[in-house]
Formats: C-alpha cells, structure tokens, sequence
C-alpha cells in the first residue's frame, strides 16, 4: 500500500528541495536529449572504425528511436505502478551504463544492441520527469518549471552537435568517437546519487496494470515494418522484406482489436481504444509521424556527405549544421506566447518554412562542386529549424484539441510514440534513397564528391514532399476551441534533430 503524495498548492508548503529536485531532472534530460543530437556528426568516424556497412549505420540511430517509441508507453505506464521516482532513478542508471556500452563497444553489432538498450532506458527516465515536477511544483512555480525543460530541449540541439564535433577531434587517449557515450557516464552517476538523495519520493499505484498483450502486437507491428525497410537495400529487396511488411499491418490490425477487446472489458489499454476511434486523433498521428520522419535522417545524410564526402572534421560539420538548431532555440523561446492561437496556421506556416528551406539547401547541394561555402547552408538550415520549432510548438496542441480532456495525458504519450516511430521511418527510407543513389553514382563514375552531393541532394526531396503533405493534411485537422478546464496540456515532445 502506497502513502498519499502531498502535491503543493502554495509555495509555503511545497518541498524546500524542489528546485535542487529540478537540476537533476534537467540534467538527466539533457543528457539523454543531447545523446540523441550528438550521434550523427560521429557517423562517419564510427562507420570508418568499426567497419560498418549503410544498413548498420542507420540501425545506429534507428535503433535508439524505435527503442525509445517502444517504451514510451509502457514505461509511463510502470511508472505510475512502481512510483515515479523510482521508475526515473532505474531509467537513468540503465541509460549511465547502456553509455558506457556504447563507448566500449569492440564492434558495430555490439553498438547497436547497446543504442537498443539506451533506448530503453531513454523511455524509462523520459515520462517521469515531467510527471515529477508536474506534483512537485506549486501552481504559480509550473510556468517557470515547464520553461526551463523547453529551454533544455533547445540548448541540447544546439550543443549536440558541436560538443560532439570537440569530443571527437580531441581524440582523447586515441578514443576517436568513443567519448560521445563516455561523457554520459559521470553525469549519469551524479544524476542517481544526487536524485536518490533529493528528488521527492512519488508514490506507486500497484492496484494499477499494464497492457501486456498491447505491448506485444505495437512492439511486433513496429519492428517488422522498420526492419525490412533499413534492410532491404542490401539484401537486394528479396520476398521476405514484403513479406514482413504485409505481416507488420496484420499485427498493427490485430492491436486495434485487441485494445477495442479490452476497452470492452474494461482493462488496461496501451493506447485508449477512445483514441483509436477518434478520427482527429488518427489523422493527428499520421501527420506526427510523418512530421517527425524527415529530420533525423536528414542530419544523417547531411552529415555523411561532409564528413565523408567533403572531408569536414565532425568539429566543422557540427558546425555547419548548427544554424538549424539555433532555429529551432530561438523560435522555442518564443512560441509560447502564441498560446493555442492560429494553432493551425501555424502548424502550416512550419510545414511551408520547412519546404522552402529544405528545397533551398536541396539546389545549394546540387550545385555543389569540389568544395563546400558552408555560409551557404546558414539561411536554409535556420529557416528550416525555425520552421521546426515553431511545428512541434503547435503539433500536439493542434491534434490534442479534439481529444476529450480525460484521454488527454494518453494522447500526448500516444503521439510521442509515434513521433519516435516516424523518426526511425524516415531514418529507413531515407537511408534507402541516400545509399542506392550514392552507390549508383560511384558506379558510374562520379568522384567521391560528386557522388555524396548527388545522393544527399536526391534525399531531400524526402523532407519536401513529407513537409508538402503536412501542409496539405493540417486543414483537415478540428479547429482548437477554447481550452477545457480539465484539458491536461501536452508534455514537451522529444525533438531528435541535428
């Protein structure tokens, strides 16, 4: 049995530690926020070191993200039943030691199975961290506390990149890419001691279940679609990919029956069967993933044919993509003033920005000859960030307008699983058009540049048609009324991003 968990209506009585409580919970996101920016500019040293073929080097990042969708839920979920601190403190001690994995890794396969485990653990410490601080803070402290977690999301995309371009070129002891996960490893065990110590203890619900069978068919559905699409390519797209991808909407038919089965009985759901029957709230998961699809494999081309291409060092690469995460920064720190105003244009006008900058810098790779005016890429990469953040600003309130306010804390849960989905999709597809056209062009003859800027330019064609479709689909989303007094508000999504 559980002890009540005293939440806070005044400053007078609210925990004295709350906001030591916050720097932990902020140091442990951003650790596992800037993981995610800091993997791609370390790609190509990685590939070189442990002999990765391009099927392998997207499973890096693709595992991570579909790892990371797959616990999402669930891992929320356990953490409501076992207690939210607890849940939170194994959450970051699993993803301090999967880190120390990945920089110990002796190979590729090793990696992977490592980033899986991040993944994982990235799921497990994620939900919790705003449902602490959403019971440990009173009301008049929540704005303030909500901000500081926006403005970490903003600093690990801009960090990311060029902390990982530091790391890399120092080459600390000769350990090349390695210390991208060693670096996690002491702020991890501060995290564990210092949070075990002064992060308020929430209670458990054991009364509480979860959706085993749900977890089962989304988990089943997921992977054999995301497999055969980041594999096929090399395998030469023989029958079992199709195979696996026709079986994947079996599982995924069978996981809405089953939640339409359990909802019936009354029983825990994974995802509200409430949810899957509003069609709002469909068409707002489509358009999540597919929003969500483009950018992480566009930082992974991007980054590839710089480094690997035009001979950049990961310092210069990380820089020459910093512009779209200082996008992203500037129009987070800003965006919320709109409130839930213009929530549809808005959502229209980062799809357009997105189009525009993307097919911008789309014609600058195109043009490119033997050497790269990376001042170039600086207007299109912000045009494009700020198109980015201004997006997922609007995203979840836009599709969360027409979910009834006791559906809303699954919803926003549901549509960050998805976001993770879209991205390890797109990491999928996008791979597939990079990889084949960049093959084709070193078999015709092109030189190592020519092939690199041929490929990445072919790819971004991807993120324009994407963007393009969200523009087309967000008319159809419902029209966001005046905010219902119970309405829970979305928990900032995890932005996976240069």
């Amino acid at each position: 049995m559980s002890h009540a968990f005293h939440v806070p209506q005044s400053k007078a009585d609210a925990d004295p530690r709350r906001w030591i409580a916050m720097i932990i919970l902020l140091l442990a996101s951003f650790m596992n926020l800037i993981d995610v920016t800091i993997v791609n500019v370390a790609l190509p040293s990685l590939q070189e070191n442990l002999g990765a073929d391009p099927s392998q080097i997207e499973w890096v990042i693709a595992a991570y993200v579909l790892a990371f969708a797959l616990g999402l839920l669930p891992f929320g979920r356990l953490g409501d039943i076992v207690g939210r601190t607890r849940m939170f403190l194994i959450g970051v001690a699993a993803f301090t030691l999967a880190s120390a994995f990945c920089g110990m890794a002796p190979s590729i396969e090793w990696l992977i199975i490592a980033r899986v485990l991040q993944g994982f653990a990235g799921a497990a410490m994620t939900p919790q961290v705003l449902a602490i601080a959403q019971v440990t803070f009173p009301p008049e402290e929540k704005g303030l506390a909500f901000s500081l977690f926006g403005l970490s999301v903003g600093l690990a995309a801009v960090a990311g990149p060029i902390l990982g371009g530091i790391l890399i070129g120092a080459d600390f002891g000769g350990l090349d890419w390695r210390p991208i996960f060693l670096v996690n490893v002491p702020f991890g065990i501060l995290a564990v001691v210092a949070g075990w110590l002064l992060i308020p203890r929430t209670p458990g619900h054991p009364d509480l279940k979860n959706d085993y069978g749900g977890i089962a068919l989304f988990g089943a559905a997921t992977v054999l679609m995301v497999y055969p699409l980041i594999e096929g390519h090399a395998e030469g797209w023989p029958l079992w990919t199709f195979v696996m991808m026709g079986v994947s909407i079996v599982f995924a038919a069978a996981f809405v029956r089953w939640e339409q089965r359990m909802a019936r009985l009354n029983r825990p759901q994974l995802l509200n069967f409430n949810l899957l029957s509003n069609r709002n709230f469909l068409l707002g998961m489509l358009v999540t993933t597919i929003f969500a699809s483009g950018i992480p494999g566009f930082f992974m081309v991007i980054s590839l044919m710089l480094q690997s291409g035009y001979d950049f060092t990961p310092l210069q690469s990380g820089l020459t993509n910093t512009p779209f995460s200082v996008g992203v920064l500037a129009v987070s720190l800003v965006s919320g003033r709109f409130g839930q105003h213009y929530l549809r244009a808005r959502l229209a006008g980062a799809g357009a920005m997105l189009v525009v900058g993307i097919a911008w810098l789309h014609f600058i790779i195109a043009g490119l000859g033997d050497s790269i005016d990376h001042w170039s890429f600086l207007p299109p990469l912000f045009l494009a960030g700020a198109g980015l953040g201004l997006g997922f600003s609007a995203l979840f309130q836009s599709i969360l307008a027409g979910v009834p306010p006791r559906d809303a804390g699954a919803g926003s849960g549901a549509l960050q699983a998805f976001q993770q989905v879209g991205g390890a999709v797109g990491v999928a597809l996008i791979g597939e058009i990079f990889f084949s056209n960049l093959t084709s062009s070193l078999a015709a003859g092109g030189t190592p540049k020519q092939a690199f800027a041929n490929a990445a330019a072919i790819a971004t064609w991807y993120q324009v048609i994407s963007f393009g479709l969200v523009i087309v689909l967000v008319p159809f989303l419902k029209r966001a009324g005046p905010p219902s007094p119970g309405r829970a508000s979305a928990p900032a999504p995890v932005v996976v991003e240069a």
